[in-house]
């Protein structure tokens, strides 16, 4: 039996985690930016201890911090941990007094915390990624005046967060990038075969593209792009992954869905593609893409297998006709 009570789940925590995950920050050495405003929070609310707090499936890790030496500490002793499960600032004004915290480890012991406030790092997708906090070893209490500070703060930690995240998106689509995307799809794999789960990929490739930017020119080429990339996303759900391979290649990392069910995605991604309108409204040309799909096997030892699999079905698909998909689902 735990000394202390249990940390509350937030809502759909299985995507809050994959959000964290997707950020790419976890684990990553110190950056200069959140420092200053880790400093920045410990000068104006007057607290020797300051954190960005992350909290991962079972730990809280620390992205940068103030007063404090561990790096990281155990989910069930986070004070962060109860923050994120609501929107609003939780201020723990004495933890001895409070039923949640007067056992934990970290009040009785070193640090010995008494005081805290967290402003959690909610993303556009209303996800709470880990919080703002400040500590103090004495009681406390914040002004309103403060307390607006403080979530003021956490809105600019979640600005630089935001800023390393569109690093990793393709400035036209707004996708992941090739390396992003092939480095969070291998996290993808690694958690489908760890818990049984299936796992599918569509490559795509828009047909006859050339024509496009020879006859219409590259903004019109641009704007197709960002039309079909928008198509598709109507398909998919949060935890899909989607990315720009190349020029006018992409790949999509269907979750937890099996053969049958993401030909039918993927057949539904095609026709509507196919009815796209926009620039080509009043001309002979219409947008098409050809796909080639698979799905995860007990021989892959990577993504790359996957993504090399899915490669060769839709070199089928072109040699076939285009306008189409086509499957490689053996073992």
């Amino acid at each position: 039996m735990a000394p202390y009570p249990d940390y509350p789940i937030p809502k759909n925590e299985i995507q809050r985690l994959r959000e964290l995950e997707r950020r790419s920050v976890l684990d990553t050495a110190g950056d200069e930016h959140f420092d200053r405003l880790v400093q920045l929070a410990s000068e104006v609310l007057g607290m020797p201890v300051a954190l960005i707090s992350l909290v991962d499936r079972d730990r809280q890790w620390f992205l940068s911090r103030l007063g404090l030496a561990t790096q990281e500490t155990p989910r069930e002793m986070a004070f962060c941990a109860h923050a994120i499960a609501d929107q609003e600032v939780l201020v723990v004004p004495d933890a001895l007094l409070d039923e949640r915290f007067r056992t934990n480890p970290l009040v009785v012991d070193e640090p010995h915390v008494r005081f805290y406030a967290g402003a959690p790092l909610r993303t556009q997708e209303g996800h709470n990624l880990g919080t703002l906090c400040v500590i103090d070893r004495e009681p406390r209490q914040l002004s309103e005046h403060q307390l607006t500070m403080l979530k003021l703060m956490a809105d600019l930690v979640m600005r630089e967060l935001e800023l390393r995240r569109i690093a990793t998106i393709d400035p036209i689509t707004g996708l992941y990038t090739r390396t992003s995307f092939f480095s969070l799809a291998d996290k993808e794999l690694e958690r489908a075969r760890t818990k049984g789960l299936p796992l599918a990929l569509l490559n795509i490739d828009v047909d006859d593209f050339r024509q496009i930017n020879n006859r219409w020119g590259h903004r019109a080429g641009d704007r197709v792009l960002a039309d079909l990339c928008q198509a598709c996303a109507s398909l998919l759900r949060p935890q899909d992954l989607f990315g720009r391979i190349g020029d006018e290649e992409f790949a999509i990392l269907l979750v937890g869905m099996d053969g049958d069910e993401a030909m039918g995605i993927a057949e539904a991604i095609r026709t509507e593609v196919a009815h796209l309108q926009g620039v080509f409204s009043h001309s002979d040309y219409q947008p098409c893409i050809s796909g080639g799909l698979t799905c995860l096997t007990s021989g892959d030892q990577g993504f790359l297998d996957l993504f090399s699999r899915a490669d060769q079905a839709l070199f089928l698909a072109k040699g076939n006709g285009r306008n189409q998909i086509a499957s490689i689902l053996a073992t």
